[in-house]
């Protein structure tokens, strides 16, 4: 099955390859890199794959890029065993099989692999291939969290503010990291994610996700922006200021496309009808200094 684009609450950033090969160096050639491969070479496994999944340097062919990721993954090289699971959770080149994708992603989490950490925190989540299991999915998170991926230093907070409102909330599909680092929808708006109810929880719960959304916002990640605004003009988790609802509310807006975008807009003119010109003002000169932040 191929992956339909998210919704915007979904929408992921790319990601760099966090140290997993993607091309073979320059001076390598594509007989050469075979060649080590034929060796048992599982990097070069592991590269011939990327390049033929993505037609880089070769035709682009799902089936050979899954037979090199097979090789590697069964020599035990990390970045592989990661790139079978994806395969088969997206159903590319293989039968879609969720347990064998948590199976190939578990082997490389136990390696270190932050990618598949990720991805495991995605399928405990969704309970797909895995029993459901949010504090679990919370665990896998926080790790890759802390060692770098963006998507997963937002998705912790998420997880604890979707819970943590008056009313349950409702939540579709999940997120998972493809071979090479690019963080990949598992689910589209009409695809087969299931949506999850979950029992409300104590607004202090708040105060644990926002230890995490200023470090996505400072990628400047929209939706981490959105949350922050939201808390901060409902005062939950934070003391209540219009003034910090308001610049992170632009700056997500800023950040934003599609249906957030409109949404940032509006919750933004909302805030700047109940506050006075000198708090709008100081506002955006706060939001100055972050898009400076931003500038290429």
């Amino acid at each position: 099955m191929r992956h339909p684009g998210a919704p915007w609450g979904l929408v992921l950033w790319a990601c760099a390859g966090y140290g997993h090969p993607a091309e073979p160096p320059a001076s390598e050639s594509l007989k050469t890199l075979e060649k080590r491969a034929d060796r048992g070479d599982a990097r070069a496994e592991y590269t011939l794959g990327q390049m033929y999944l993505e037609g880089r340097g070769v035709r682009l062919d799902e089936g050979e890029a899954a037979r090199w990721y097979r090789k590697a993954a069964e020599r035990g090289y990390a970045a592989a065993e990661n790139a079978l699971g994806f395969l088969y959770d997206s159903g590319q080149a293989v039968p879609e099989d969720h347990v064998e994708a948590a199976r190939w992603y578990r082997k490389a989490a136990r390696q270190g692999d932050l990618e598949a950490e990720f991805n495991l925190g995605a399928l405990d989540d969704i309970g797909q291939g895995v029993p459901l299991d949010h504090a679990q999915a919370a665990r896998w998170y926080r790790k890759a969290a802390r060692r770098g991926i963006i998507d997963a230093q937002f998705q912790p907070g998420r997880d604890v503010r979707r819970r943590a409102g008056r009313r349950p909330r409702y939540r579709r599909g999940g997120a998972l990291v493809s071979p090479g680092g690019r963080a990949r929808p598992a689910y589209g708006a009409d695809g087969p994610g299931r949506s999850v109810r979950e029992p409300p929880r104590p607004a202090q719960d708040l105060v644990e996700a926002l230890r995490w959304y200023p470090k996505a916002a400072e990628r400047a990640y929209a939706p981490a922006l959105h949350e922050l605004a939201q808390a901060y003009a409902t005062g939950r988790g934070v003391p209540a200021d219009d003034v910090e609802a308001y610049l992170w509310m632009d700056l997500a807006a800023f950040r934003a496309r599609g249906a957030l975008r409109e949404q940032c807009l509006a919750e933004r003119d909302g805030l700047a009808r109940r506050m006075s010109p000198e708090q709008v003002a100081q506002a955006e000169r706060r939001e100055l200094e972050w898009k400076k932040k931003w500038a290429p």
